[in-house]
């Protein structure tokens, strides 16, 4: 798997698509491609019409394991907030999506936020290591929500 980095400690890989005559199979992940720290503890599906962005948004503790398997494509934008990241400040666009299948690694600290750039609703799957609030819902969401901030420097192309 190809392994493109930018921005420190964020991970993105290109699925690879087995096709034959019955459609085709992507393998999202696989226990021995990823470490024990960012292992799933779940997952869900969700669907953006065109032109919607979700985010920019950062997590405290979570890490996100997007991926952008189809339908539509998607731009990924990531803006390294880690005051202590080698690569502090750091933006970092991607492609995603039909045309061009990835896994996209988001560390905690990492702003995000991808938009539906193609034509049809688009799914987008994420597998983060951490429950949303916790076990049995009772913890407050690990969610810092820069889009709800006025003048915001995480503004999407």
């Amino acid at each position: 798997m190809e392994d493109k980095q930018i921005i420190e400690g964020v991970r993105v890989t290109d699925l690879t698509k087995y096709s034959d005559e019955r459609g085709w199979l992507m393998e999202l992940f696989r226990t021995d491609e990823i470490t024990e720290s960012i292992m799933p503890a779940m997952s869900y599906i969700s669907m953006t019409h065109p032109g919607v962005a979700r985010g920019p948004h950062e997590h405290v503790d979570q890490t996100d394991y997007f991926c952008f398997a189809g339908p539509s494509t998607f731009m990924v934008y990531l803006w390294d907030g880690r005051k202590d990241s080698p690569t502090y400040k750091a933006k970092q666009i991607i492609l995603a999506g039909e045309e061009a299948p990835k896994v996209v690694i988001v560390p905690p600290g990492v702003i995000h936020a991808y938009k539906n750039v193609g034509t049809v609703d688009g799914l987008v799957v994420n597998f983060p290591n951490r429950l949303f609030m916790g076990k049995g819902k009772s913890d407050p969401v690990d969610e810092i929500r820069h889009e709800d901030i006025k003048d915001s420097p995480y503004v999407l192309d």
